[in-house]
């Protein structure tokens, strides 16, 4: 018997998600994020359709196999979100979703420079906990749903990009970035800023404003002690 997550609309138990890609652009003037996600899923019934979850996102269109495909947006719940419905043709294990962020998105926090400690640059950074990666990715935001995830992010000139992944390769302003260990969806991580790297040992590291990184660098000195300490307990 499955246990289903309810707080969740997914039902990954019929069709579950294994793998998101990602090709958003950072618009910081109107607070959005555009572009589409990529999933991968496999199919449990074959006759189930793709439920996802979404909060106040814009979809523009689905692909799925040959071409695009009828969605249902249901009602917004105030808490939930909207359950996109996606049916899937015979034989696809793959969908694509066109759609665009709200300036309101929960999981999303737009700074302007006058926030920052720098007071030079815009900051965006994402907060996916507990249920809030809905509102910038349409996918199965429960963390019983383990995936992998890659992306590609525009953003202005002159800002770095992070994420909750390995950073393969930037150009033209684009970063390229793969996680190919499967997590759960709160975890995907974004932050576009004014950010400068200070190594806390051999293999960790901290990223901040210049204005407060060594000062965060100092309130995390431990990291790499940390680390010795877990492998030494649990290898």
């Amino acid at each position: 018997m499955s246990i289903r997550d309810g707080h969740s609309f997914s039902e990954p138990d019929k069709v579950r998600v294994t793998h998101c890609s990602l090709t958003l652009s950072a618009n910081f003037d109107a607070r959005i994020l555009d572009g589409r996600v990529h999933l991968s899923f496999e199919r449990i019934d074959p006759q189930a359709p793709l439920v996802l979850d979404t909060r106040d996102l814009q979809i523009r269109r689905v692909e799925c196999g040959e071409g695009e495909v009828e969605f249902q947006l249901g009602p917004r719940d105030p808490i939930l979100g909207s359950a996109l419905t996606i049916p899937l043709p015979p034989g696809c294990d793959q969908a694509i979703v066109h759609y665009t962020t709200q300036p309101q998105a929960s999981g999303l926090q737009w700074l302007t420079p006058g926030q920052t400690a720098g007071e030079r640059h815009p900051f965006l950074f994402s907060q996916n906990e507990s249920i809030q990666a809905r509102s910038w990715i349409p996918l199965q935001d429960s963390p019983g749903v383990r995936i992998t995830y890659d992306a590609r992010i525009q953003a202005v000139d002159g800002l770095r990009v992070l994420m909750s992944a390995q950073h393969r390769s930037e150009e033209n302003g684009a970063h390229v970035f793969r996680m190919d260990l499967p997590i759960p969806p709160y975890l995907i991580a974004l932050a576009i800023g004014d950010l400068d790297f200070a190594a806390l040992g051999p293999r960790t590291g901290i990223y901040a404003e210049p204005p407060v990184l060594a000062a965060a660098a100092l309130e995390f000195e431990d990291t790499e002690r940390l680390v010795k300490t877990v492998e030494r307990l649990y290898g």
